[in-house]
């Protein structure tokens, strides 16, 4: 491939990752202003920071099954022009229902873009180059994380809340600039998407992730035994039993459930899950211990982040080599996995009394055994034939959005339930806090522990003959020119 299209893309799918990532996070220190400005109740408030989420986890499944039918470029381009209107929209709302609504645009948008991005990097790279790619668009998701709340932050005090959403215009439309580097097959198959596309499984499987996403976040925020939450989890299942049905039965599903056979995809989605809870929790009650418990403004508790992705960002070019060093890359996953489980409790011990330097080891520890997990999607995605890699994206991709959410709510349950537990002993509520905390933070370390585990058993290539199979299985299902630029 040539170098410039090789940069062109890898550029691609870093600033796409990072647009859609930091739609999560940047909204959040925001929240006071908009609530001010737009007269919006706390309902409304919930609603502004979930819908994006709401609809990007739901819509994920169906983005990655569009990017096989109408082709990697045109999914890709449609998600950026969508995100970025939205964008625009966002800033220039004046109420909050416009503001609600054009979040959850951004989501739709995102929902077409991540798949798509990584089914360029599974299907149009050389595959020496494919674990780069994932290592920078997994550094461009950290350091998004990172930096949401500094941005927000900085933008929202000093130009105002819609530049928190403006900003997002310029870097989409250098993303646009850079989508015909991903090559084309022609036409595509647009015109026979009503019958190509799966539309009983997308309704229901967008439905179920819609319900399942909405009442982890209501539950969470209020508590799981809020009327329609249960509900909503009933319906979910329920839901989500008959897309298994439906696509069991289509001639031409959104999810083909054979694929569930492959081991690696699968324990690639489990390991993806844990490392979400463990990192997702440390990135939003962190953010929260470094305001409530030490004091430090929205801007100084986002800074503290930074060393942990610039540790990121450094190490992430050496985990090939580390694979290689270790024996294979479930190894060094695994090994990853255990050093973000350590940082987690490290993190967890500072107390009431920390320093920027103190909360410093467990942080870059995160950031280095993160950076050692980057091979995770490329060994997840390796067996998949070329014309279903957006589809194994979108469910990698929404298993990695669903597991954030999930570890938010399971660590804020066992969070609220210890710092309730000790008000009630009479304790202070920044200990009281303290305590939740550091119970959340242990048991987002188990979780990512035992995805150490999941890896080593089920990433791990068992055998002389399996490894030559499994070679020459990627041949087979290496993109030929016809296909190369879209199912």
């Amino acid at each position: 491939m040539h170098r410039g299209r090789l940069s062109a893309l890898l550029a691609l799918v870093s600033v796409a990752g990072f647009l859609t990532t930091l739609d999560n996070t940047v909204i959040n220190v925001a929240l006071p202003t908009l609530q001010s400005e737009l007269g919006l109740t706390v309902g409304d408030l919930e609603w502004v920071a979930s819908s994006y989420v709401l609809s990007f986890g739901a819509l994920l499944l169906a983005g990655g099954r569009l990017t096989d039918l109408v082709g990697r470029r045109s999914v890709l381009a449609a998600g950026l022009v969508v995100f970025t209107l939205a964008s625009a929209a966002a800033a220039l709302a004046g109420s909050g229902a416009a503001l609600i609504a054009a979040r959850a645009v951004q989501g739709a948008g995102a929902a077409l873009c991540v798949p798509a991005s990584l089914a360029v990097v599974a299907a149009d790279l050389p595959e020496r180059r494919r674990s780069t790619a994932v290592g920078l668009w997994t550094a461009a998701l950290a350091v998004a994380l990172a930096l949401g709340p500094v941005i927000g932050g900085f933008v929202t005090e000093h130009w105002g809340w819609s530049w928190v959403f403006l900003l997002n215009v310029p870097f989409g439309a250098l993303a646009l600039l850079l989508v015909p580097a991903v090559p084309s097959a022609g036409r595509g198959r647009a015109g026979r998407l009503p019958t190509l596309l799966d539309l009983p499984g997308v309704t229901l499987s967008a439905l179920s992730l819609f319900l399942l996403t909405y009442a982890l976040v209501k539950g969470g925020e209020d508590s799981f035994s809020t009327p329609p939450v249960p509900l909503c989890l009933g319906l979910s299942a329920v839901t989500g039993v008959s897309f298994l049905v439906v696509e069991a039965r289509t001639a031409l599903p959104l999810l083909d459930l054979r694929m569930l056979r492959d081991r690696f995809l699968v324990g690639g989605v489990a390991a993806q899950v844990l490392w979400g809870v463990g990192v997702n929790g440390v990135f939003f009650f962190t953010a929260l211990y470094l305001q409530r418990v030490l004091g430090f403004s929205p801007v100084e508790a986002g800074l503290a982040f930074l060393p942990l992705a610039g540790a990121l960002l450094l190490c992430t070019p050496f985990a090939e080599r580390a694979a290689r060093l270790m024996g294979g890359a479930h190894r060094s996953i695994a090994a990853g996995l255990a050093l973000v489980a350590a940082g987690l409790l490290l993190v967890a011990r500072v107390g009431a009394d920390a320093t920027y330097a103190g909360l410093q080891p467990g942080l870059v520890l995160i950031g280095v055994g993160s950076s050692l997990t980057t091979p995770l999607t490329v060994r997840s995605l390796e067996a998949v034939p070329a014309s279903r890699t957006g589809t194994a994206s979108g469910l990698v991709s929404a298993a990695r959005e669903i597991s954030g959410v999930f570890g938010v709510v399971l660590i804020g349950i066992v969070l609220t339930r210890t710092e309730r537990a000790a008000l009630r002993d009479g304790a202070d509520p920044p200990t009281a806090f303290l305590d939740g905390y550091d119970t959340g933070l242990r048991l987002a370390a188990g979780c990512v522990s035992v995805g150490a585990l999941v890896t080593v058993v089920m990433l791990r290539r068992r055998g002389r003959h399996r490894r030559r199979g499994s070679r020459a299985g990627r041949a087979r299902t290496r993109p030929s020119r016809s296909v190369r630029g879209g199912a």
